[in-house]
């Protein structure tokens, strides 16, 4: 795992990480929403508590049922920030997620709409037994075609207090970040064969499940039902830069529709992924023996 290490490293991280912070265009926290207001249960109603006249809410995962929320709006193009606590101690088995999508009947992660042809970008949160960090598992979806994985380790404890998790998504490219740090970059090379999502709207979504299947150690640490419920905890969802769909195309365009990395931005994510990437589906050659995916042979740098 490349994290390993990385501790020697850490006064320059973390002023590299500050930096970032001040390089990217971060979206304000104004236009304050009310996650009862704006959002609906759609899975696990009794998991779902809603606290601070609505602006914050906890999920929770026991043997039961976890819990999802949907938004109401639909979006297409915008920036999505979300404050998360995640489960703290014991969390092998559970996901956490954060994602937008048309549809709610398939499990996904952060940007999805469903179908056959579904859109969809994933923070999801892998659980561990107690001490061990938390795996962060990203993947796209474009047109259907998915398996694009890559997983972090964070450099900071996220049970600890809050971070904000998000997604810049425009017509060029979707860019996650973390407080503002960007970790993974998806081009549009749609000139290139590779789709890009441009046509769906989709609503956002927020969930904790059990996936103890696979979610921990490739599945062989089970959940610990004696130590539910698992609780994650959301505050500041804020889509103040985020397009509200319409139905009309020919929408004002804000300068974020037009934003990409800038130079420091690309430094930024060349250091979080030599640091910090635990896996990236675009050096698994076993896993692609006859040649890697289109996307992973164009390269990535600045245009």
């Amino acid at each position: 795992m490349r994290a390993s290490g990385l501790w020697r490293l850490a006064p320059l991280l973390v002023l590299v990480l500050a930096a970032a912070g001040t390089a990217v265009d971060a979206s304000p926290r104004g236009g304050e929403h009310d996650f009862h207001r704006d959002f609906e249960v759609t899975w696990g109603e009794g998991n779902a508590r809603f606290h601070d006249g609505g602006r914050v809410v906890e999920l929770s995962l026991d043997e039961r049922t976890g819990a999802r929320l949907q938004s109401k709006q639909r979006y297409l193009f915008g920036r999505f920030d979300l404050d998360i606590k995640l489960v703290p101690g014991e969390s092998a088995g559970t996901i956490t997620a954060f994602y937008v999508s048309r549809f709610f009947l398939l499990i996904c992660g952060l940007i999805c709409t469903g179908g056959a042809r579904h859109d969809e970008v994933d923070f999801e949160f892998l659980g561990n037994v107690s001490g061990e960090p938390y795996l962060l598992h990203t993947n796209i979806f474009s047109d259907g075609k998915g398996e694009r994985e890559q997983q972090f380790v964070l450099w900071f404890d996220p049970t600890a207090d809050f971070h904000t998790y998000s997604i810049l998504w425009n017509p060029h490219n979707i860019i996650l970040y973390i407080d503002g740090t960007p970790i993974r970059v998806f081009r549009n090379n749609a000139a290139y064969g590779v789709p890009f999502p441009t046509r769906q709207p989709v609503h956002v979504f927020f969930s904790i499940w059990n996936a103890e299947d696979w979610a921990t150690q490739g599945g062989r640490v089970k959940t610990d039902w004696s130590k539910a419920p698992f609780v994650a905890t959301y505050r500041r969802y804020n889509v103040t830069n985020a397009r509200v769909w319409d139905g009309n195309s020919q929408q004002q365009q804000p300068s974020w529709m037009a934003q990409r990395l800038d130079w420091w931005s690309w430094m930024t994510l060349s250091w979080v992924r030599m640091n910090y990437m635990a896996y990236d589906y675009c050096e698994d050659s076993k896993r692609f023996p006859h040649g890697f995916p289109a996307e992973c042979i164009i390269p990535i740098g600045r245009t």
